[in-house]
């Protein structure tokens, strides 16, 4: 089995996991979302070690992402198809962009700060033990 298939298997099977996983709790999280979360715990849960599925799934991410341009086609298509809708709701649109952005920055500044002061102060612990 080529590489890319075997990476592309492994997934499939993690999203087919998830959906599943998401469908029997009922979980307001889409099933692909699950799995990669799924994906990352096994991933997590190596300490480290290579193991024989990671090369597949390397190739097979490598090959997504060199032709991830074509995921937008779709949304660019909902565009073109809404766009009196757009033209409608543009300044509502643009409003709820600029606040959800400004909201997304400065979430991020201040996680990164409390990150910075944690660690700072675990480092501080760490070094009063030694």
């Amino acid at each position: 089995m080529s590489p890319l298939l075997a990476g592309l298997t492994w997934l499939l099977v993690f999203q087919s996991a998830g959906e599943a996983l998401a469908l029997a709790t009922g979980a307001p999280v889409p099933g692909p979302v699950v799995g990669l979360a799924l994906l990352l715990v096994a991933l997590r849960l190596r300490d480290g070690r290579d193991t024989a599925a990671d090369a597949p799934l390397g190739v097979a991410a490598d090959g997504l992402a060199r032709h991830l341009s074509l995921l937008f086609v779709p949304a660019g298509v909902g565009v073109m198809l809404h766009a009196a809708r757009l033209v409608d709701e543009g300044a509502a649109l643009a409003v709820a962009l600029v606040a959800s952005t400004v909201l997304a920055l400065a979430a991020t500044g201040l996680t990164f700060q409390w990150l910075l002061r944690r660690a700072a102060r675990d480092g501080q612990a760490g070094s009063d033990r030694t």
